[in-house]
């Protein structure tokens, strides 16, 4: 959707434009039933989610993931530094209700299927207590 705004010579991608982001999902958001996966939160409303799932990763595997995708070494750095200080899941602490903010495990793939099953249960969990 060319939803970005020139391009970021430091970090090799592009720059987002949040407000077009928004713009372009409120009614796919309004009609519900919607996942946004992204690696940050504070510009979406809060208004769009019942649930913020965060995953957390091992140092020594995000280090060993970004370096096999390429990362050239400031953004590699960056991105382990942002997982060390837990940046993204203070982020959706500060930006959504705390209860609805959960984090998760994603160093192996067991986890995968584990965070799946996880959250499974919660959206089950949130129907029956949302239904009427």
């Amino acid at each position: 959707g060319q939803l970005y705004d020139g391009y970021d010579e430091e970090y090799d991608c592009p720059i987002l434009d949040e407000d077009r982001v928004v713009d372009e999902l409120e009614n796919q958001m309004s009609e519900g039933g919607v996942i946004i996966d992204y690696h940050g939160c504070d510009f979406f409303p809060e208004r769009w989610f019942h649930i913020v799932v965060v995953l957390k990763t091992e140092n020594s595997i995000l280090y060993k993931r970004l370096e096999t995708r390429g990362y050239n070494e400031k953004k590699l750095k960056d991105n382990v530094q942002c997982e060390i200080f837990q940046i993204l899941y203070e982020e959706a602490l500060a930006s959504y209700s705390e209860d609805i903010v959960h984090q998760l495990p994603s160093d192996k793939p067991e986890d995968l299927e584990n965070n799946i099953d996880q959250i499974l249960k919660w959206i089950e969990q949130w129907v029956k207590d949302n239904s009427s």
